[in-house]
């Protein structure tokens, strides 16, 4: 049995078994895909303190190693079901059944989809929902990004170099993003790289095989019009991994987990962090800030109950 077992390798999980594995507890981290969240899909990085600028990828590799090298153990693996109501927290894999003394639910958020016909025909065949992860395809061809928040400000920085043009649609015509970064994407939409598609939406898939373009109507004046693309990048927010513990941990309207200021749920000695939780400001700064508190509280709790 460990210490704690982590569900979710970003930046707050691997913040909280840092803080753990140096107070001598034994950690274990279940990640589906690789570590490092949405950071380890993000592009350049250049607000998190310590470095002017760094490829989140590289940043995730700096924060995975460090843990590493203190003893963490990690299982790549898919959760099945979770077992927290007991003094014993127990997580089921494909492979095998891992009990702790207390468990962190790191579970991040998955991409939200258009829910536009055909969606799911052309991932892969044109449709993505991350940049960092698929841009390199598009290398000299035209694109589109939905979107207008920071993620798809960021995913049109990074393609800019990459791809022949970016269309940018967008169903307000205002952003949310951040200014720094918006204000770069005016300079690029001078030189043609990239075209405002304002207070419109994507209404129709084009293509057989593959994705070839897009129908997108204005919400003001109700024009259709088509827009010839190679590759749709989808970056219209995210929605919290909660299925599974949906009714056992009090969650908000919007599915994000309920904390203390301690990052404990309604049930003793589960711990939830990251942007799983129900919060105002999801950035890696904050995802660390929340392991780190939680490991604190989890180590006081250990000794206490164990």
């Amino acid at each position: 049995m460990y210490d704690i077992i982590i569900v979710g390798g970003g930046p707050a999980g691997l913040t909280t078994a840092i803080y753990a594995l140096r107070a001598k507890k034994t950690v274990l981290l279940i990640e589906r895909y690789t570590p490092g969240g949405q950071v380890a899909q993000t592009g350049k990085i250049e607000n998190y303190p310590g470095f002017k600028s760094i490829d989140g990828i590289e940043l995730s590799s700096i924060i995975f190693d460090q843990a590493s090298s203190l003893g963490l153990e990690t299982v790549y693996s898919d959760v099945l079901e979770y077992d927290i109501l007991g003094k014993v927290k127990k997580v089921k894999t494909y492979d095998a059944i891992y009990e702790a003394k207390a468990i962190v639910l790191a579970l991040g958020a998955v991409a939200k989809e258009l829910n536009v016909e055909n969606e799911k025909k052309f991932v892969g065949k044109g449709i993505s929902y991350c940049a960092t992860c698929d841009g390199n395809f598009f290398k000299n061809k035209k694109v589109a990004v939905v979107g207008g928040g920071n993620t798809s400000l960021e995913d049109c920085l990074y393609l800019v170099d990459i791809v022949d043009k970016i269309y940018l649609i967008h169903r307000r015509d205002e952003f949310r993003g951040d200014k720094h970064s918006l204000n770069k994407l005016f300079e690029y939409e001078k030189l043609g790289k990239i075209e405002f598609v304002l207070n419109s939406t994507v209404t129709k898939l084009l293509g057989v095989n593959y994705l070839t373009g897009v129908e997108v109507e204005n919400k003001l004046t109700k024009d259709v019009r088509q827009i010839d693309i190679d590759g749709l990048f989808i970056a219209i927010g995210r929605r919290p991994d909660t299925n599974l513990v949906q009714n056992v941990i009090s969650l908000d309207e919007n599915g994000y987990i309920i904390t203390d200021e301690n990052m404990c749920t309604n049930i003793h000695g589960v711990y939830a962090v990251g942007d799983v939780r129900k919060k105002r400001l999801r950035q890696i700064v904050t995802a660390c800030s929340d392991g780190a508190i939680a490991s604190v509280d989890i180590i006081e709790y250990i000794s206490k109950n164990f």
